[in-house]
């Protein structure tokens, strides 16, 4: 547990700036409701805005001018941020140490790769859950001082919910990019290019329903937001299937991690 709160001080600035900004972008889009709710000739452009436009805006067919389609497209943002964290924060916790030149006050210590590794994306998992549990929270403070219409709790806490399974898939993208890639300092980046190519990728998939099959390679399209909005359901099929890329990227960050030779 000592090498866990080693990593979690660590960390603990970057989890508290990290936080304060994601509630601050929960905060400054909230503001904006009233507008898309109050302004019907405003709401009405935005409905007459061809399907393309609307889906590159990230609104699809949302409503956005009632409390439960505004947030869930206020949500894509959300969690485009928690992915970018999730994937910075796999990469770097187990590059650190050949970064900041201490792999060899860590190597002996009288533990073994396998504890380390453990240790580590520990606490990046715990610090998953506080940044997912605060931007929680404060959604349902803003949403609640905002809402002048039905109770969208359960469609809150859904959303999250993918949100955690996909902050787990890029945690485990970047931390095994960053035990197998010989220049470990370099998996930031490239965790990065990837996140944002799978946004991208999900926002041309939008366009059109022919490239729906390439929704495969984007873990953003895993869960459907209107499913989510419409019917309060969660496909168990896609959660066991994002969990199980999630252990499974995870497997190999532990198999490359313990055969690495560690550069300072």
């Amino acid at each position: 547990m000592n090498l866990v709160f080693m990593e979690l001080k660590a960390y603990r600035k970057s989890l508290i700036i990290w936080s304060i900004c994601m509630v601050l972008g929960v905060y400054s889009g909230m503001v904006k409701y009233p507008t898309y709710s109050s302004d019907h000739a405003a709401n009405d452009v935005l409905q007459q805005l061809p399907r393309t436009m609307r889906a590159l805006f990230g609104m699809g067919s949302l409503n956005v001018s009632v409390m439960s389609g505004f947030f869930a497209f206020l949500f894509s943002y959300i969690v485009l941020a928690a992915a970018i964290h999730a994937g910075l924060l796999g990469s770097g916790i187990i590059a650190k140490e050949e970064r900041d030149k201490t792999t060899e006050f860590l190597l002996v210590k009288p533990v073994s790769r396998t504890m380390v590794i453990t240790a580590k994306l520990m606490a990046a998992m715990l610090q998953l859950v506080v940044l997912n549990a605060l931007t929680l929270a404060a959604s349902f403070l803003f949403v609640a001082a905002y809402n002048k219409g039905k109770d969208i709790s359960v469609e809150i806490v859904l959303l999250f919910a993918t949100m955690l399974i996909i902050q787990l898939i890029f945690l485990s993208l970047g931390a095994f990019l960053a035990a197998r890639m010989q220049r470990s300092k370099t998996s930031g980046a490239v965790t990065a290019s990837l996140l944002f190519g799978a946004y991208i990728l999900g926002k041309i998939t939008d366009l059109t329903h022919h490239l729906n099959v390439l929704n495969l390679l984007s873990p953003f399209k895993y869960f459907s937001t209107g499913a989510l909005v419409d019917k309060q359901e969660l496909s168990f099929t896609a959660v066991l299937l994002s969990l199980l890329l999630a252990v499974l990227l995870a497997a190999g960050a532990y198999y490359f991690y313990k055969k690495r030779d560690m550069n300072n």
